[in-house]
């Protein structure tokens, strides 16, 4: 445990969901920890006691990657932890392969004549994973390797590699529903007999979904408050000037407005107390590589590309270096909204940035 995370308390200590089984976190709420086959090895998927159009059972938060694996996964959950009742809706926090992957096969999986199992998104995350799912004219190829080099990252070999994977997100995410139900910031839903306010958040997703129950003291924080690690905040080739860490960081100020005794419930890590604590933690940790960036610009004008080894000390793998450059772009475009930074597109094609102290 680093010295930040013993800064947070863990409810379920070490104990975590081993797989096909589950652990009660929270009245009426299941835990399931299911493998991912990522650095990041795992996500937390939850169960929540419902009752909906006068049927008990249960509501599915996310769903993890379309593969035979979490499926057989699922169906352990099915046989053991339903109590015998039907999966009513799937709320998926965000559209991210893992967290949308098979929720077309579980509506699927649990509609009947008498009841359609329906997912619950953001109107824009439903609509991105629908693009997304559909191949080739979706996500990744021609367009990430182009906005990839405009920023630096020229390897050869990595701009094969990002033009091949044209249809990396459909292998994750084959399909999604036709139809869903639409979450917007500020609804309240109602589950188990209990309110859930919708919380929207950006710079991870496009309208990432949050929910927090004021009765239980309990926030589904998805991926907007995670206890370990810090989110990934990109900028991607779809939005190439957004200012994606300004907005993330705006939207966990949101949760300083729930108790302070709130239990987190993250979509990667263990369940756990101390969210005033971490979001402070992750403005800190977001203005000291601020600092670093500003710093490096200042000495010399950088790209995102140059920025890596600033950002990121250890090695990373193509997958990995994806996500640094969204996140590497994501802090200089922080300072250049900021006026702090100034962009030029050099002959090459690439941008680079330029503290505007270094051209007094």
């Amino acid at each position: 445990m680093n010295a930040l995370e013993q800064e947070l308390h863990y409810p379920n200590g070490d104990t975590m969901p081993q797989p096909g089984a589950t652990i009660l976190v929270a009245p009426g709420i299941k835990w399931i920890r299911m493998a991912l086959p990522f650095a990041l090895d795992h996500i937390n998927l939850w169960l929540l006691r419902d009752e909906l159009d006068g049927r008990e059972g249960w509501t599915v938060v996310d769903c993890c990657i379309a593969r035979d694996e979490s499926r057989a996964q699922w169906e352990l959950i099915f046989a053991s932890q339903l109590e015998g009742l039907p999966i009513l809706r799937v709320i998926v926090t965000h559209m991210h392969p893992d967290h949308i992957g098979l929720a077309y096969w579980l509506c699927e999986r649990w509609t009947t004549p008498e009841h359609d199992c329906r997912l619950w998104i953001s109107a824009t995350d439903y609509n991105m994973a629908r693009i997304g799912s559909m191949g080739p004219t979706g996500f990744g190829g021609d367009s990430a390797a182009d906005f990839f080099a405009s920023h630096g990252l020229i390897d050869p070999d990595s701009v094969a590699q990002i033009r091949a994977r044209s249809n990396y997100f459909p292998t994750l995410v084959p399909d999604v529903p036709r139809q869903y139900r639409r979450m917007m910031d500020g609804d309240a839903i109602i589950i188990g007999g209990r309110s859930w306010a919708c919380i929207s958040g950006y710079g991870h997703a496009p309208e990432h979904i949050a929910l927090y129950c004021a009765e239980l003291k309990v926030l589904l924080g998805g991926d907007m408050m995670l206890p370990r690690i810090s989110t990934n905040v990109s900028v991607y080739d779809q939005e190439p000037e957004a200012n994606s860490l300004k907005h993330f960081l705006d939207s966990i100020d949101k949760f300083k407005a729930l108790d302070e005794a709130t239990l987190t419930l993250p979509s990667h890590g263990k369940p756990f107390t101390g969210l005033y604590k971490r979001i402070q933690q992750l403005h800190d940790h977001h203005r000291d590589r601020l600092a670093e960036v500003m710093e490096a610009c200042a000495e010399n004008p950088c790209s995102a590309a140059d920025v890596l080894p600033v950002l990121f000390k250890r090695k990373l793998d193509l997958h990995q270096t994806t996500f640094a450059m969204g996140e590497s772009i994501a802090h200089l475009h922080a300072l250049w909204f900021d006026g702090r930074l100034t962009r030029s597109r050099g002959s090459d094609g690439v941008y680079r940035f330029t503290a505007l102290s270094a051209q007094a």
